[in-house]
C-alpha cells in the first residue's frame, strides 16, 4: 500500500493527471445518481479529489488544486444535469436555430458554473480554516480535525446554496431513490446528515489510503464504522411504522395530460388540454375519487376569478361532480404580475386554497437582471412576462385539511416541504411540467420527491404533464409510477398523517453544530500550539 501511494504521488505531480482523475471520479459521482442509481459511487468518489487537495503544493500547485476541483464539478453536475440540453430547439418561440443552440448552451454551462463556485468554495474555505497539507508528519487528532472542518463546510455550502437560485446536486442526492436505509437519515436532520456521512466516509478512505500500516487500519475501519452505523440507524428508522387514523385515508386521482409545450398556446394544445383534464376528471370522479390532481400549467392562462372562469370545461365538469382538485394554472401574483400556481378547488367550485411556485426557473419563467439580460436572452416561457415567486412559508388549505403543496422545481429545496409539514401539512402534492426534458431529468425529479416524502413521513402525490407521475410512500417505496409521454389517469389510495420527524420539528441542526464543533476543536488546537 505504501508503494501504492508513492506511485499515486507521482501521477498526480504531472500536469494533467490531477484534472483527469477529478474529472472522471466527478463522472463516477454522477452515476450514482438516476437514471443510473449506482449510488455505491456516493460514497467512493469523493476520495479521489480530497487525494488531489491534500497533495503539498509542490507537487500539486494551488492553480492545479483549483482546476481539479472545477474538473470534478464539472464531471459531477455537467453530466447529471445534461437533460438541460433537450431546451433545443427552441425554434417554437421564434428563436433561430442558432440562436438556440447558442441559449441552450449557455444555460446547461450556467448551472455549471454555479456548481463549481460551490465546490471551489468549499475547497477553498477548508484550505483556508483547516490548511490543506498540515505538518511532514500529522498527528490522527490533526488528520481529523481536518476531516471534520471539511464535513461540517461541505454541509454549511449545501445549506448556503440551497437559498440560491439554482441548486439541484447535494451529494445525498446520490443515494435516492436506490438507497433507502440511508436516506431515511434526512427525517433526523434533512438531507445535510446523509451529506456529512458522505463525506465522512470518502475522506476517512482517502486518508487511509495516504497513511501506512496500522494508522491506515484505523482510517478505514472508521470508514466502514461510519457507514455500517448509517445503514443500521436508516434501517431502524425504516422499519418504524407508519400510523395514521381509521378516518384518514383519501382516494387522489392523477391526470397526466401529455401535452408538448410547444403546443400548448396554440389552438391545438388548448383544444388537448381542455379535453385531456377534463375527460381526465370525469374519469376518475366517476371512479370514486376524492380529489383530482393536475400537473402545472395544465391551463396556461388566466381564468381562474375571472369572467370566464364559469364557462370553463374543467370547472363545469367540477360544479357537475362536486369533486375538489387542485389545478395547475396561471394565477394573479398577491404583488402583481403572473404566478404559476395550484389552486385547491372545493366541492361546490370555491377556492379553499391556493399554492404559487417558490422557486422559480431562472431563465425560464425568470430573468435575473432582467433589464439588462432581457437585451440578450429572451425568457424560456409560454407566459407573458417574468413570473413572480411566491413564499417560502405557505399554508396550503384544502376540503381535507392542510396539504404540503410543490410545483415542480420547488422539489429540490428541502425547506420548502419541511416549513408546510411543521404547520399541519398532512400529505405532499406535486404539480409539474418537465417537458421537453427526456426520462433521466424525470428521474431525477422523482428521485428528490422520494427525499421529500420520507424526510416528512407524508406519502406524496405527483402529478406530472409528460412524466414520471407517481405516488411515493413516507418510507420512500415507489407505489405507482407512470409511463414516459403517455397520456394516463390514476387512483391513488394513500394517508393524511400528522407525525413530525426531528427534521421537521427542529430544521437542520446537525449543520450549526458540526461547524460550531469543527471550528472550536480548531481554536482549541491553536491555543495549544501558541501555549506549547
Amino acid at each position: 500500500m505504501a508503494d501504492g501511494w508513492r506511485d499515486w504521488q507521482k501521477h498526480v505531480s504531472r500536469p494533467w493527471q490531477p484534472l483527469t482523475i477529478a474529472f472522471l471520479s466527478g463522472v463516477a459521482m454522477a452515476g450514482a445518481i438516476a437514471p443510473l442509481n449506482l449510488w455505491i459511487l456516493g460514497w467512493l468518489a469523493l476520495a479521489p479529489l480530497w487525494l488531489i487537495l491534500r497533495q503539498p503544493h509542490r507537487q500539486v500547485s494551488r492553480r492545479s488544486k483549483i482546476l481539479a476541483g472545477t474538473a470534478w464539478a464539472v464531471g459531477y453536475n455537467g453530466v447529471t444535469i445534461a437533460w438541460i440540453l433537450d431546451l433545443h430547439p427552441l425554434t417554437w418561440l421564434g428563436i433561430p436555430w442558432l440562436g438556440s443552440v447558442a441559449i441552450t448552451l449557455f444555460g446547461w454551462g450556467f448551472i455549471v458554473f454555479w456548481s463549481i463556485l460551490r465546490l471551489l468554495t468549499w475547497a477553498c474555505l477548508t484550505g483556508w480554516l483547516f490548511g490543506w497539507s498540515g505538518m511532514p508528519k500529522e498527528t490522527p487528532g490533526a488528520i481529523l480535525r481536518r476531516v471534520l472542518g471539511a464535513i461540517a463546510l461541505w454541509c454549511a455550502v449545501e445549506v448556503a446554496w440551497s437559498y440560491t437560485p439554482l441548486d439541484w446536486t447535494p451529494l445525498a442526492f446520490t443515494q435516492s431513490p436506490g438507497n433507502l436505509w440511508v436516506l431515511h437519515l434526512g427525517q433526523l436532520s434533512g438531507p445535510q446528515t446523509i451529506s456529512a456521512v458522505l463525506v465522512a466516509v470518502n475522506l476517512l478512505l482517502a486518508e487511509g489510503w495516504r497513511q501506512r500500516s496500522q494508522l491506515r487500519r484505523r482510517f478505514w475501519a472508521s470508514a466502514v464504522a461510519i457507514a455500517a452505523i448509517a445503514h443500521l440507524l436508516g434501517l431502524w428508522l425504516y422499519l418504524q411504522p407508519v400510523t395514521s387514523a381509521p378516518d384518514s385515508e383519501l382516494r387522489i386521482g392523477i391526470i397526466q395530460g401529455n401535452i408538448p409545450t410547444r403546443i400548448k398556446l396554440f389552438d391545438e394544445g388548448v383544444r388537448r388540454s381542455l379535453e385531456a383534464y377534463t375527460q381526465g376528471y370525469l374519469t376518475l370522479a366517476d371512479q370514486g375519487a376524492d380529489a383530482i390532481l393536475t400537473p402545472e400549467g395544465s391551463f396556461p392562462w388566466f381564468w381562474v376569478n375571472t369572467s370566464r372562469m364559469d364557462d370553463h370545461p374543467f370547472y363545469q365538469a367540477l360544479l357537475e361532480r362536486n369533486v375538489p382538485a387542485w389545478v395547475g394554472t396561471l394565477g394573479r401574483a398577491e404583488k402583481g404580475g403572473v404566478a404559476q400556481s395550484l389552486f385547491s378547488f372545493g366541492r361546490s367550485g370555491e377556492i379553499v386554497g391556493r399554492y404559487d411556485k417558490a422557486k422559480l426557473v431562472p431563465l425560464g419563467e425568470y430573468l435575473p437582471l432582467e433589464s439588462l439580460i432581457s437585451r440578450v436572452l429572451p425568457r424560456l416561457s409560454t407566459s407573458a412576462g417574468s413570473l413572480q415567486p411566491g413564499a417560502s412559508n405557505q399554508v396550503v388549505e384544502t376540503p381535507f385539511g392542510r396539504a404540503i403543496a410543490a410545483i415542480c422545481y420547488d422539489s429540490a429545496f428541502p425547506y420548502i416541504f419541511r416549513n408546510q409539514a411543521a404547520t399541519g401539512g398532512e400529505f405532499i402534492i406535486t404539480a409539474s411540467n418537465n417537458d421537453p426534458f427526456n426520462a433521466a431529468m424525470m428521474q431525477q425529479h422523482h428521485a428528490h420527491d422520494v427525499m421529500r416524502a420520507i424526510e416528512t413521513q407524508r406519502f406524496a402525490v405527483r402529478a406530472t404533464n409528460t412524466g414520471f407521475s407517481g405516488v411515493v410512500d413516507p418510507h420512500g417505496h415507489t407505489l405507482w409510477k407512470s409511463g414516459f409521454r403517455t397520456y394516463e389517469t390514476h387512483l391513488a389510495t394513500i394517508n393524511r398523517l400528522q407525525s413530525q420527524t426531528p427534521y421537521v420539528r427542529w430544521g437542520n441542526l446537525l449543520t450549526p453544530i458540526l461547524v460550531a464543533i469543527a471550528l472550536l476543536w480548531k481554536l482549541r488546537a491553536k491555543l495549544t500550539a501558541d501555549n506549547g
